[in-house]
């Protein structure tokens, strides 16, 4: 099996570092400092057509796998863009997948399109304070009203819901003591974001600060009927769709980031003099160095698997969960060892990779933790029993 990029991968490659190359380092830099999201950069990968990759092309998009969409964040990541860059494109790129699966043609031909073109901007509404990962227990409720759905509830982490217009919902539609089966009762909605009926607060982080993280809010905002992504009370299972291409895409994202990050590490250590010769000449800078590369191209190959597994319609849980954690683990090490290499000047905003290591914990943490992972493939890999 070759997991060599092809020409034509390869060629999405380079295109994806030369529109990143408009946007340096220090473009990323003052959006972090300001807080500002890339509007820009956003309206650049629209205008490109690079954000319906993997969206059919019956309805705009390119028609192309997750691979290939792996391949498209890693390079934004790579170029310096790290999780600001990524995460301002990320939805577009994934999220509306239950769509695409669940969705009727008339909510495709009226959802994707505008998404695609960057028209419409969308954030993603499932994890609760009081749930976390459990997402079986959220309490968000959706009361069907006539031709409507009322939400009431609270969500956390809700990224670009500052900019968004969209909001892809999970909501409680049947109480819990009504459903036979945990993973019933929860339905899924793709809708207008009313900001009069959802109170939008921002909550103030580590790092990405260029794309927003909030929470919101909801008291009686309504929602069509028609704006309902398959059956009622099967939202969960339309969900699970958009869970390996997510931890594959993160994956590709670490991956970039500790690139950049061991790529400003090796430079420095090639330049800085000390003691009359460069730091790079001691082992006992060399050797991490190289172990981060090492574990860098293994979570990629592991990454790559994954996707290729995805994209032939193929069981891929293990691959995705492994790729993600391997990646997660991998970049942080790099981003680690980069401020290390710059010694104090590590911890100097004008190196960048001050800015890389506070980015690298997104990935590591969310959307699924590393711990999680483990149990998962202790559980449905090794055969050992469910821990939680």
């Amino acid at each position: 099996m070759d997991f060599t990029l092809s020409p034509d991968q390869e060629q999405i490659r380079q295109e994806v570092l030369r529109l990143c190359a408009r946007f340096d380092e220090h473009y990323w830099l003052e959006r972090d400092q300001t807080a500002t999201f890339p509007e820009d950069f956003y309206r650049a990968c629209a205008d490109g057509s690079w954000l319906g990759i993997a969206m059919p092309e019956e309805y705009g998009g390119a028609g192309l796998g997750i691979t290939e969409a792996a391949i498209m964040l890693q390079a934004v990541a790579e170029s310096g863009a790290a999780m600001s860059g990524a995460s301002a494109i990320h939805i577009n790129i994934f999220g509306l997948n239950p769509v695409v699966v669940h969705g009727t043609e008339a909510q495709k031909r009226r959802m994707l399109p505008p998404l695609i073109q960057g028209k419409d901007k969308a954030c993603f509404g499932v994890t609760e304070p009081d749930a976390g990962l459990n997402t079986t227990e959220i309490s968000t409720r959706a009361e069907k009203k006539g031709d409507r759905y009322i939400v009431t509830g609270q969500k956390i982490w809700t990224s670009t819901a500052q900019v968004a217009n969209k909001i892809l919902l999970l909501a409680r539609t049947t109480p819990k003591d009504r459903i036979t089966r945990k993973t019933q009762g929860l339905s899924l909605f793709y809708t207008d974001l009313d900001r009069t009926k959802a109170d939008v607060r921002l909550i103030h982080k580590m790092g990405r600060h260029a794309v927003d993280s909030n929470m919101v809010f909801f008291e009686g905002m309504e929602i069509p009927e028609e704006d309902r992504i398959g059956e009622e009370g099967e939202g969960f299972r339309a969900i699970i769709h958009g869970l390996n291409p997510e931890r594959i895409l993160l994956a590709a994202e670490a991956v970039g980031i500790g690139r950049v990050a061991l790529a400003r590490a090796t430079k420095y250590a090639r330049e800085r003099i000390v003691f009359g010769r460069p730091i790079g000449q001691n082992q006992s800078i060399q050797h991490p160095l190289a172990k981060n590369w090492a574990e860098l191209e293994a979570a990629n190959l592991m990454m790559l698997k994954a996707a290729n597994l995805y994209d032939r319609g193929m069981e891929c849980g293990a691959e995705a969960n492994a790729s993600k954690y391997l990646a997660a683990e991998a970049g942080f090490h790099a981003c680690e060892q980069a401020v290390m290499t710059h010694g104090g000047m590590g911890y100097a905003v004008e190196y960048h990779v001050e800015r890389y290591f506070r980015e690298i914990m997104i990935p590591r943490i969310a959307p699924i933790s590393p711990q999680l992972i483990l149990s998962y493939l202790a559980e449905r890999v090794l055969g050992l029993p469910k821990s939680y």
